[in-house]
């Protein structure tokens, strides 16, 4: 395909005004070959294979940055759901999360997924170990993330872990109190998730995928908002779909070559693309805008649903038109202390919760960085999380939350995370108990359209 002076001078400007980059490199690692009956010798497989696989991971993002003038923001690993490796050894799963923190250190990069158990039908005794030291674990590292995953469209919504999962990121925020609550940002709770997403806190390297590959992961909420913009109010909604749609396609295109450069470089077999926007709280690389930009007045009012859906339908569309290995996630993403449009809206009470949750039935993934006060209790969390993967498993999507309850603050007042993960406000949450609801456990059984064989 030729590339004319006109392509290169606009993919420039989407770099150095509009907040284009490259969110994440990301290398998933298996770590089935590493599983053993002594926890030390696993642990030290682990390690031994981590420092081998991604030695050179952080310089070659690096290099390509510098020879491309592409920004990439993150380099981070996701391996085989640390459950898996507890059942076979026993003994302290927190040994496992120390380990992935000194490797994932020891190579440079951001963070490091995989802490995780897929549950969504029932616990084994090594997954539920596992989830239990899941406070431990994040509040003893500190670029480890965990994500659990307690329902799908197939098995249904697994409600004993539902519940146990209320007091996981209750637990998770104390034991980090004194930093944020940040062991609790780091944990995330889905239903349908996907082996192959590269972004966190909830990557995990799935049991189908090969023994390493390299995932992207990109992001242009500015340059999706600025081509909307310049299109100017008198578009209809279907030709501001189409613009979007291609404005998604150029970013999926430099998404797949960052990656196909990255699997060549470190010959290692190429993954997906992930499509995601990814909103910072960077000026001008908001989610929230573009759907203000589309012709709202505040995101959260009416309208928001419709707007979001559209955005993120044609995200996909302009995604699949560019490369055939789209994959993860892929959308639009709602985290609201991540993007300043979506702090500006729930701090002035347009954008509550249930909008919130609402929205995440068309896009991407769920209630993301969402903090609510620290008296919340494990209860109303987990009908929370039920609630989120309800949407999910009824719509045959992914869905998640990552809910931080900021211990020792209330409705109104402010956390400050800084970084990517940005600050926001604490949301209020309705106080009205579902304790019998959650304590009733079992499971909530799978929909009838799950039924296709």
């Amino acid at each position: 395909m030729a590339i004319r002076e006109n392509n290169i001078l606009e993919t420039i400007r989407m770099i150095d005004e509009e907040c284009l980059d490259v969110r994440t490199i990301t290398m998933g690692i298996s770590l089935l070959d590493c599983a053993d009956s002594d926890i030390d010798k696993s642990c030290e497989k682990i390690y031994n294979k981590i420092t081998t696989k991604a030695k050179d991971l952080v310089q070659t993002a690096h290099d390509i940055s510098a020879q491309y003038g592409i920004p990439i923001v993150n380099t981070r690993i996701s391996v085989t759901p640390i459950s898996l490796l507890v059942c076979a050894s026993g003994g302290d799963p927190v040994k496992y999360a120390k380990v992935l923190d000194k490797a994932g250190k020891a190579v440079g990069v951001n963070f490091i997924g995989g802490y995780s158990a897929l549950v969504q039908k029932g616990m084994t005794p090594g997954e539920e170990a596992l989830i239990r030291s899941i406070p431990r674990a994040l509040a003893e590292t500190d670029i480890v993330c965990s994500s659990v995953n307690i329902g799908s469209t197939k098995a249904g919504i697994n409600m004993d872990a539902v519940k146990l999962m209320g007091q996981i990121v209750k637990e998770s925020a104390e034991l980090t109190k004194d930093n944020n609550c940040f062991g609790a940002a780091k944990l995330v709770v889905f239903c349908n998730a996907v082996e192959d997403n590269p972004f966190m806190a909830g990557a995990f390297h799935g049991v189908s995928e090969a023994d390493c590959v390299i995932n992207t992961g990109v992001s242009g909420p500015g340059v999706v908002r600025m081509a909307i913009k310049e299109a100017g109010k008198d578009k209809t909604m279907d030709e501001i779909a189409e613009i979007i749609k291609k404005t998604a396609f150029k970013v999926t295109r430099m998404g797949q070559l960052v990656g196909m450069l990255a699997s060549e470089r470190l010959g290692v077999p190429f993954g997906i693309v992930d499509l995601s926007l990814a909103p910072t709280p960077a000026v001008g690389d908001s989610v929230a805008h573009i759907l203000e930009e589309i012709g709202l007045e505040t995101c959260g009012g009416p309208g928001t649903t419709a707007c979001l859906a559209m955005l993120n339908d044609a995200v996909k569309k302009g995604g699949v038109m560019a490369s055939g290995s789209v994959g993860g996630l892929s959308g639009a993403f709602i985290p609201v202390s991540e993007d300043q449009g979506m702090i500006d809206a729930a701090e002035n009470g347009t954008l509550t919760i249930e909008k919130l949750e609402a929205m995440t039935a068309v896009c991407s993934v769920g209630l993301d960085m969402v903090i609510i006060p620290g008296d919340t209790t494990a209860e109303t969390i987990s009908a929370i999380i039920a609630d989120e993967a309800a949407i999910g498993m009824i719509n045959n999507k992914t869905t998640a939350c990552r809910l931080i309850p900021a211990v020792g603050k209330e409705a109104g007042d402010t956390l400050n995370f800084g970084g990517l993960l940005g600050y926001g406000p604490i949301m209020p949450v309705k106080t009205t108990k579902p304790d019998v609801m959650i304590n009733r456990g079992g499971r909530i059984p799978s929909p009838i359209h799950s039924l296709k064989n």
